[in-house]
C-alpha cells in the first residue's frame, strides 16, 4: 500500500511519502534520493526493512507531482525545508539514509535536526565522499548531451528514460538543478554529529575512493563504520536486500535508541 500524501502526522505533506506505513514501528528511517531522483526510487525498500522500521521517503521539488515547483536554490535551503518537514516525525527515533546527493543532504539534515534538539538516531551516507573532501566538479554546466553521458555512465537512470525524448526533457532540468546545488555546496566544519555514521559504498564507484569514504569518521563524535559492496555508484540497486540488512542491523543490534526529549 502506498500513499501519495505521505500520512504525515501533522497533515498532508508534499515532502514525505510513505509507501508502506508502519505507524507503530519503534524507529523511523527517512530516505533521501540522488540527483534527479525521486521518492519512488525507494518504493520497494519497506518490504526489505521489516516491521520495526517505518520508512519515509522525501520528494524534492521540481519532479514528478512537484514538477511545477521551483528547484531549491541551494543545498542549505533544501536542507532547511526537509528538516521542517521531518520534525513532526521525531516523536520516536529517526534515522537518515541518503544516496549520492542525498548523502550530502542527509548530513546537513542530520545537523539541522540536531540543532533543533531532535538529533537523529543515525546517519547512513551512501555513494558520497565525506563533506570535508572536495572535488572540482562542474557537470551542471555541461550541455545536455554531455550531462546525459555523465548520468548514463553512473547508471542511475532507467535506460528506458533515455529512449523517450519527452521523458528526457522532463527529467534533465531536475538532474541539472540537483547537480548544481550539490557541486556548489561547501559544508561548514562544525558542528559535528553526535550520532553514529555508517558509510555504504560500491567498490568500483568512480565518485568515492576508499579514503574519501573513511573521511566521514571525522564528522561524528559517535561510532563509525564503512560497508563496501560490489558495484559502482548505484551498487544499491543490485544489493537492495543487503543494504536493508545493513541498515536494520546497525539500528537494532547492540544500540539503544531513545526518543529525543
Amino acid at each position: 500500500m502506498s500513499t501519495a500524501t505521505g500520512g504525515d502526522p501533522s497533515g498532508t505533506s508534499l515532502w514525505v511519502r510513505r509507501f508502506r506505513p508502519r505507524p507503530d514501528a519503534p524507529t523511523r528511517l527517512v530516505c533521501l534520493p540522488h540527483a534527479g531522483g525521486s521518492a519512488t526510487f525507494f518504493a520497494a525498500l519497506p518490504e526489505l526493512l521489516g516491521d520495526d522500521l517505518d520508512m519515509l521517503a522525501v520528494q524534492y521539488p521540481g519532479r514528478q507531482d512537484r514538477r511545477h515547483e521551483p528547484f531549491p536554490p541551494s543545498l542549505d535551503a533544501l536542507s532547511e525545508q526537509v528538516v521542517a518537514a521531518l520534525l513532526p516525525f521525531t516523536d520516536r527515533p529517526l534515522a537518515v539514509f541518503g544516496h549520492s546527493l542525498g548523502a550530502a543532504l542527509g548530513y546537513e539534515v542530520a545537523r539541522g535536526l540536531q540543532r533543533a534538539g531532535r538529533p537523529p538516531a543515525a546517519l547512513f551516507a551512501s555513494g558520497r565522499r565525506a563533506p570535508s573532501r572536495h572535488r572540482p566538479e562542474q557537470a551542471h554546466l555541461l550541455d545536455d548531451e554531455a550531462l546525459l553521458r555523465e548520468v548514463r555512465a553512473l547508471s542511475g537512470t532507467d535506460s528506458r528514460v533515455f529512449a523517450d525524448e519527452e521523458l528526457v526533457r522532463m527529467v534533465l532540468p531536475a538532474i541539472r538543478a540537483d547537480y548544481r546545488i550539490v557541486e556548489n555546496h561547501r559544508s561548514a566544519p562544525d558542528p559535528l554529529l553526535d550520532c553514529p555514521i555508517t558509510v555504504l559504498t560500491g567498490d568500483a564507484d568512480p565518485k568515492v575512493t576508499v579514503d574519501e569514504a573513511r573521511a566521514w569518521q571525522h564528522h561524528t563524535t559517535a561510532a563509525f563504520d564503512v560497508v563496501t559492496f560490489p558495484g559502482g555508484h548505484f551498487y544499491l540497486t543490485a544489493h537492495a536486500a543487503e543494504v536493508a540488512t545493513t541498515i536494520t542491523t546497525a539500528l537494532t543490534a547492540g544500540r539503544s535508541l531513545t526518543t529525543p526529549p
